[in-house]
């Protein structure tokens, strides 16, 4: 089966959109999983090495990382050498039959290797081309080199987790790479909207950093306004005192989110002081949080009485919103998750498989119904070339032997193209 006919099976509303994907390693290719997931023919075009992130420790499926296979499903590969001195014409061909372009190089990179954005989209008005760096296109710090917990630190993102009186902590989840990502899939679509409106396209210019400090959200805005500077936020909440994580009898840890009035009368009940409800000191949240410590005091022993089981049940029963903080094997295998197809499998022709994670994106009318096993290393080069620009056998074989592009690893047969 061809890639074109393989591609003219997928559904999903992004279903004819084809995007050059030269992006690597997290946020570009996590932005471009969301947009495959969506339908979209992803075509990503990797070094002769392949994605970096092919080799990341410690777990491998056939020879290729799983941190690859979680961010590189419904994509093909094509192996181009982009410092070959045919790589410029082939990838100029590449980009005057796509929709979108994206790639997370550092500023000029590109235009080095003689593949200049601004001439690519003069010459391709329609063309929509997405560029992730760490501080953007322009500005003092554009040629810095950046990564996830650079852009945590510098954004104030990091500065903000951690224990209290402890040192800052970088988040759990790379969310500088994933913001990045997220961020970018969203200007593509809005593009897309745009382009079938005026037929033009657009360039989309995402910073990590940016993202971050957008993320600060609230707590921005609060210092904006005040000139007072957080601190370290633990498990807790600056102005929720019954918004936190609490240790139960054994040992586990839960969270619970009593924001409203009704909320936090429930809690005291359940938690056995009633007389809580009617104390001066914590009528209201404002008093609440002005005695904080002094309620800690009182409601951090009431939950050391019964297990944390219990204390969601009992939660749950009195309407108050409450979660087990559960370790990663708790949590993909909760039930809810799983109902809602949060750990998918893939499965190649070969019967590999690998388990990973689902698409958040639930659409009732234009789903994409199947996922594509992430691509071996220019899997897919001989039919990018044949079904998008229409080479020959010869052409491409041709391509390969002068080293501009790479057929399958162990694959030293003339080229064949069905």
């Amino acid at each position: 089966m061809t890639f074109s006919q393989h591609n003219s099976d997928n559904n999903g509303p992004l279903q004819g959109v084809r995007i050059l994907d030269f992006t690597q390693f997290l946020s570009g290719p996590y932005g471009t999983q969301i947009l495959g997931d969506l339908g979209a023919e992803i075509i990503k075009v990797e070094a002769p090495a392949g994605d970096l992130s092919r080799t990341v420790p410690p777990h491998f499926i056939r020879g290729d990382s799983a941190y690859f296979h979680t961010i590189n499903r419904n994509k093909k590969s094509i192996v181009i050498d982009l410092k070959s001195d045919g790589a410029p014409q082939l990838v100029r061909r590449l980009i005057s039959e796509s929709d979108v372009v994206i790639e997370n190089f550092r500023p000029g990179v590109l235009g080095r290797l003689g593949i200049d954005r601004d001439e690519e989209l003069a010459a391709n008005p329609s063309v929509i081309w997405a560029s992730i760096s760490g501080f953007g296109q322009d500005g003092p710090d554009r040629d810095k080199p950046a990564y996830d917990m650079i852009v945590q630190a510098l954004s104030g993102s990091m500065s903000l987790t951690g224990e209290r009186g402890g040192s800052p902590v970088r988040t759990g989840l790379p969310v500088g790479d994933l913001a990045a990502g997220l961020n970018m899939a969203i200007g593509v679509l809005a593009a897309l909207h745009n382009r079938t409106i005026t037929g033009r396209g657009d360039f989309i210019d995402i910073s990590m950093l940016d993202c971050l400090v957008n993320m600060l959200s609230y707590q921005g805005t609060y210092y904006l306004e005040s000139g007072e500077v957080p601190g370290r936020q633990g498990s807790g909440h600056d102005a929720i005192p019954t918004y936190r994580q609490f240790t139960a009898q054994d040992g586990r840890d839960i969270v619970t989110t009593a924001n409203t009035e009704r909320m936090w009368r429930a809690m005291a009940e359940v938690l056995g002081h009633p007389e809580l409800i009617e104390d001066p000191r914590f009528l209201k949240n404002g008093d609440r949080l002005r005695n904080k410590e002094e309620l800690w005091a009182i409601i951090e022993p009431a939950f050391l009485t019964r297990p944390a089981q219990e204390w969601v049940e009992l939660f749950n029963e009195a309407g108050i919103p409450v979660g087990m903080v559960n370790d990663l094997d708790l949590a993909l295998s909760n039930p809810q998750v799983l109902h809602r197809e949060m750990v998918v499998r893939l499965e190649d022709a070969d019967g590999t498989s690998v388990e990973t994670l689902g698409n958040p994106i639930k659409l009732s009318r234009s789903r994409k119904d199947t996922a594509e096993f992430p691509p071996a290393l220019g899997e897919h080069t001989a039919g990018i070339l044949a079904d998008v620009l229409g080479l020959s056998g010869d052409e491409i074989d041709t391509l390969r032997l002068t080293g501009v592009v790479q057929s399958p690893v162990g694959d030293d047969a003339t080229i064949q193209v069905s």
